[in-house]
């Protein structure tokens, strides 16, 4: 049956072998369609689908929303797998990576951000964060640079304009010439939103505003971007409780755990996601719970790094809504959101038992959970009548998913590596059968390995 009456629609995806709504009765329809018009869906039912302009084949595919990817440093693959940045602690590895990253420009931003969301897209990823908090000084408009590749693409895409004011000579990470004073940053800040952020249904772009961490800012700046946050009523992003690195900087700056310090610069409200969340104790999990915060977990970049596992079971059941994040691809190398799902499929079972970590609360993560951490509920994540149209389509033939025949949605992440067949945004397909649609991959590819070398010093 049909949610609505079809007539001719735009776009039909039809046949799948089960369409895995992840609405908010958690249907999955098995020979099931989904009919796309104007960017929104229009209709889901089973069986012989309505008449359309397009109609995409989804025979023995799982269809699902569009993954939603909340945590990335997208200029971090121009450093990917560096041997002299690997076997290192959070802030050892950043240290040696600074003096790299400072490099970056225009060019630079562009280009890593074209090909990061392109190898998302891949992955089924729709919807992707960035947190780019690295702001060289005179390096120019790096946070427009990123979302022209974003546009250029297709990928929907919630950009955060990041900051660094605590330089090594104040007791913090970064060098001096990749910082800001707080006045600088928070004008920047406004005028950012001002010119990007689009409040309207089925935004392609919204901006956040995200300090970067604890240990690269002052706890003015964190006060005062909440306050900006609240006036433009826009989300707030940042690094929490990585690892016990993270916990003990706390505590001798601060006087406090990172919970506390999150509370007392008014950032503990439903605004709010972090990214990592590996270190919260149990009241510190339900008072995040209770303030309605968000959590992009990273799980291969918090095992790369040696951080820890982050206890997603338990923040979920504290009502934490809980999101994944590829990270940058200088700690995770691999910005693949499906890999994330696995990983985070299997890491909760290693953490909560064999029956906490299933692929559905995967899926769940890595869809609704995402949208709520982007404060997107209803909207992206989800595979209802009046969602925006973005989906991907998953193949499950092949020696790969040989016998796996008792339940698509457990075949989907359990057997593997895969990618999506398809990525669909806002109605349009950015990757057909396993391949991207644009023309312009290889050039990409071109420039992103000349500036890779450029930046790593290896011409």
């Amino acid at each position: 049956m049909s949610d609505v009456t079809p007539l001719v629609h735009d776009l039909v995806v039809a046949h799948a072998r089960c369409v895995a709504t992840v609405d908010a009765q958690r249907r999955e329809i098995d020979d099931g369609w989904v009919a796309i018009d104007d960017g929104v869906i229009a209709a889901i039912g089973d069986g012989e689908p309505p008449a359309a302009a397009e109609t995409i084949d989804a025979r023995e595919c799982l269809v699902t929303p569009g993954l939603v990817n909340t945590h990335h440093h997208l200029f971090q693959n121009l450093t990917r797998a560096n041997p002299a940045m690997t076997d290192k602690p959070l802030f050892g590895w950043l240290q040696s990576l600074y003096p790299l990253w400072r490099a970056i420009d225009t060019e630079s931003v562009y280009t890593s951000a074209w090909v990061g969301l392109a190898e998302l897209a891949l992955s089924g990823c729709t919807t992707s964060s960035d947190h780019l908090y690295l702001h060289p000084q005179g390096a120019g408009d790096l946070l427009t640079a990123e979302i022209d590749a974003a546009r250029d693409l297709g990928i929907r895409f919630h950009p955060t304009r990041g900051s660094m004011s605590l330089s090594e000579k104040d007791g913090g990470l970064p060098p001096d010439d990749v910082v800001a004073d707080d006045d600088e940053i928070l004008a920047a800040c406004e005028a950012a939103v001002a010119k990007h952020h689009d409040r309207s249904f089925g935004a392609m772009t919204r901006v956040a505003l995200a300090p970067c961490s604890p240990f690269s800012v002052t706890e003015d700046l964190m006060v005062r971007t909440a306050e900006v946050a609240e006036r433009l009523d826009v989300r707030l992003h940042t690094h929490f409780a990585e690892n016990a690195e993270d916990d003990e900087f706390s505590i001798a700056t601060f006087g406090c755990r990172p919970m506390e310090y999150l509370e007392r610069t008014g950032w503990c409200t439903d605004r709010t996601w972090v990214a990592h969340c590996v270190m919260p104790d149990d009241a510190e999990i339900a008072r995040l719970g209770a303030a309605g915060v968000g959590a992009a977990h990273c799980p291969s970049s918090n095992m790369i790094l040696a951080s820890g596992i982050a206890p997603i079971v338990d923040l979920r059941a504290a009502g934490v809504k809980v999101g994944l994040g590829v990270d940058g691809s200088s700690s995770a190398d691999s910005a693949s959101l499906w890999l994330e799902a696995r990983q985070a499929m299997l890491l909760a079972k290693l953490r909560n038992g064999a029956d906490a970590g299933t692929a559905r609360m995967a899926l769940e993560v890595a869809t609704i959970g995402g949208a709520g951490c982007l404060g997107r509920d209803g909207e992206i994540g989800t595979l209802s009548v009046g969602s925006v149209a973005d989906l991907a389509i998953w193949s499950l033939t092949g020696p790969t998913f040989a016998g796996a025949v008792a339940d698509p949605v457990e075949a989907w992440l359990r057997c593997g590596p895969t990618g999506a067949r398809d990525t669909i945004v806002a109605g349009n397909a950015i990757v057909r059968d396993g391949m991207l649609v644009s023309d312009r991959v290889g050039e990409m590819l071109t420039v992103h390995d000349r500036l890779s070398r450029k930046i790593q010093q290896l011409t």
